[in-house]
């Protein structure tokens, strides 16, 4: 029951309201008598609280014989009954997240509680952001179950911040924090100001026979501010550009946007889904362009509920590594804002639950409970998701899905950290970048501790900006571009300074140790001799006998297993070729894999498919030089990770680089 609800009592007959007072109706709690008030009309009697209750506490109300009715009549009996309150509100997530590393320095902080919170209560004096030199002042802004606070000014670099929401937060019913949450992060030394994408959309664009009571979704490439994603920005037509009615949710955990016709779609039928310009991310950059999908509806719809069809680790599953994220596999694509730490649960032994958090990935269908701290070793575990998750047609489960497993004594592989160089998708040592072609688009910064002039073919969103561009080559970047002096234009006096250049420096420096982190890694095996084209590989390290790697002849797979947070390290002391001539190659993930966990270390140069086209997952860090393409080819090669090139430059040719989200 809520904090703040009153109590209501309806009788078989009509009360001699004087009789029904404070003494004769009563509550008591953990801290005895409850003060109220009593409002009586006809057969029904309301005490309400004078305060609120306590929180997730059991309360008792009495009724006494002093009760009697119009002919004065008294109660038979005590009547007495008990009612638990609500539980406090709790803080389930955080961005950053707690420990987070390489945070943008323009980065929003936001938090999203499990219920609904009173957005008055959410001030500076109880969302608080302090720093080595003090606190921080910025705005805040809330909507719902989330809170942003944004810092009035850039944070500075490589700096470790605290944010603290105090118990003078409460909920929509009154009830407060039952502690002050606390966490902390670290700033890179980059902004956050590349342009968000979106990444997945469901349907997919073009699909057919989709069920009528389907809901829409979007997943984008960053965390996205809540408030810029409604109903304006986010909208979806019929036939003759009739707008459907509907409502839109965002989900700050999984970056998934939703919309729910209210009511089902017409069946047999076209729909455009948009989305607009309008929507911005935590730092308020907009999307590039407005992004636009289209559907067909089939005649019916869905109602057959989701099953989980695998996990990892697996139902019976011992020698679990003890830093293991849980995982699993649905049927079909799930509502994000029902998969959650209510209904995903791990419990040790005697059924003690394990904190963490919850998360969704619409790509693969695959959710992850990540403990907040390593696993006991060597101890059963339980894993339940409850029927309170659905589909995207409100499908429910039918039943709660239980599994176990038995911890080991060691941790998993985990991923390489990559410090400042995270935020950029391409980045040319000391000897720069060049593009080719008017396709290129870098989903990210790129950079070089070299002057700006060893950049050519790329311009961003700062005034004047351009790097050496030619009607023939031209080059977007959606982030920044960070060199050493001079700028590259008078136009351009915010780049290519002593900022850019130590922003530059830091990036190549946490390369370097990402690099040498890779190389020091124990070796793994070499399973198709230096040839990984056709080869389904398993989440582990991969090492050349030869000292170098191919994908020629047929595409690599990578398959998670229905873990999220498998990692892939392919180690070559020479170097790394993908596609063959007139046969471009690709990297596919399966099964949960992430590009953002797969690493290449490449002891010479890297060459990604020369004839253009395909593409290449993980991030690429070489000793020598990066290239993408030959000149003249139009088709796009993709690489979804960064290609980081230490002591040489990266080149390509209409090249499109996605940056992998945190």
């Amino acid at each position: 029951m809520a904090v703040n609800q009153a109590l209501s009592v309806t009788f078989g007959e009509a009360l001699d309201c004087s009789t029904v007072t404070t003494s004769t109706f009563t509550v008591t709690g953990p801290a005895g008598a409850v003060t109220g008030t009593i409002a009586c009309a006809g057969t029904s009697a309301t005490f309400t609280p004078t305060s609120i209750l306590a929180s997730n506490s059991v309360y008792t109300a009495t009724l006494t014989t002093g009760i009697k009715d119009s002919e004065a009549d008294p109660l038979y009996s005590n009547f007495v009954w008990s009612f638990t309150t609500a539980p406090p509100p709790t803080v389930i997530s955080t961005i950053p997240p707690n420990g987070a590393t390489g945070v943008p320095i323009d980065q929003p902080l936001t938090a999203t509680f499990s219920q609904g919170m009173n957005c008055s209560t959410i001030t500076p004096l109880t969302f608080i952001v302090t720093g080595p030199a003090g606190g921080i002042t910025g705005t805040i802004a809330c909507l719902g179950t989330s809170a942003t606070f944004t810092p009035s000014s850039s944070l500075a670099i490589n700096t470790t911040y605290t944010a603290t929401i105090t118990t003078g937060v409460t909920n929509v019913a009154g009830a407060a924090l039952a502690s002050n949450f606390v966490w902390s992060f670290r700033t890179g030394s980059t902004s956050g100001a590349a342009a968000p994408t979106v990444t997945f959309t469901d349907p997919a664009n073009n699909a057919t026979g989709v069920p009528i009571n389907k809901k829409i979704t979007a997943t984008f490439s960053q965390a996205m501010a809540p408030a810029t994603i409604t109903t304006t920005t986010f909208t979806v037509v019929g036939s003759g550009s009739t707008p459907v009615a509907g409502t839109v949710t965002y989900d700050v955990i999984n970056n998934i946007a939703t919309f729910t016709p209210a009511s089902n779609l017409a069946t047999s039928t076209i729909f455009t889904a948009t989305i607009t310009t309008g929507v911005t991310n935590l730092a308020g950059t907009e999307m590039a362009i407005n992004f636009v999908w289209g559907f067909k509806t089939g005649a019916t719809a869905d109602t057959t509920p989701p099953t989980v069809t695998s996990t990892n680790p697996a139902n019976g599953a011992t020698g679990v590594c003890i830093n293991k994220t849980v995982n699993a596999t649905f049927s079909k694509a799930m509502d994000p804002l029902t998969i959650n730490t209510a209904t995903f649960t791990l419990a040790g032994p005697a059924s003690a639950a394990v904190t963490g958090t919850v998360s969704y990935n619409a790509t693969s269908n695959v959710a992850t409970f990540t403990p907040a701290s390593n696993l006991a070793p060597n101890t059963p575990f339980t894993a339940t998701i409850t029927t309170g998750v659905t589909d995207l047609a409100g499908n429910a489960l039918e039943s709660d899905f239980v599994w176990m497993f038995t911890t080991g004594a060691t941790a998993c592989q985990a991923p390489v950290a990559l410090g400042a160089a995270a935020t950029f998708g391409g980045f040319g040592g000391g000897a720069g970048m060049t593009n080719q072609g008017i396709l290129t688009v870098i989903n990210g910064d790129i950079g070089t501790t070299g002057v700006s002039t060893t950049m050519t073919g790329f311009h961003d969103a700062g005034p004047g900006c351009v790097y050496t561009e030619t009607p023939l080559n031209i080059g977007k970047v959606n982030g920044k571009i960070y060199t050493a002096p001079p700028p590259p234009t008078v136009a351009c006096p915010s780049e290519g300074t002593a900022v850019t250049f130590a922003i530059a420096t830091q990036a190549a420096a946490d390369a370097l140790t990402a690099y040498n982190s890779l190389v020091a890694q124990p070796g793994g095996p070499d399973p198709g001799s230096g040839q990984l084209g056709g080869l389904v590989l398993a989440p582990g390290t991969y090492t050349s006998a030869a000292g170098t790697f191919m994908i020629t002849g047929s595409d690599l797979t990578l398959d998670a297993q229905g873990d999220t947070n498998a990692v892939w390290v392919f180690q070559m002391a020479s170097s790394l070729t993908v596609g063959a001539a007139g046969a471009p190659r690709s990297v596919i993930l399966v099964n949960g894999a992430q590009a953002k966990n797969v690493f290449w270390q490449v002891g010479s140069a890297a060459t990604i498919n020369g004839a253009g086209g395909g593409t290449m997952v993980g991030t690429i860090i070489a000793s020598a030089g990066i290239t993408f393409s030959t000149a003249g080819n139009l088709a796009i090669t993709t690489l979804n990770g960064r290609a980081l090139a230490l002591n040489a430059s990266v080149t390509m040719v209409n090249t499109v680089i996605n940056v992998p989200g945190p």
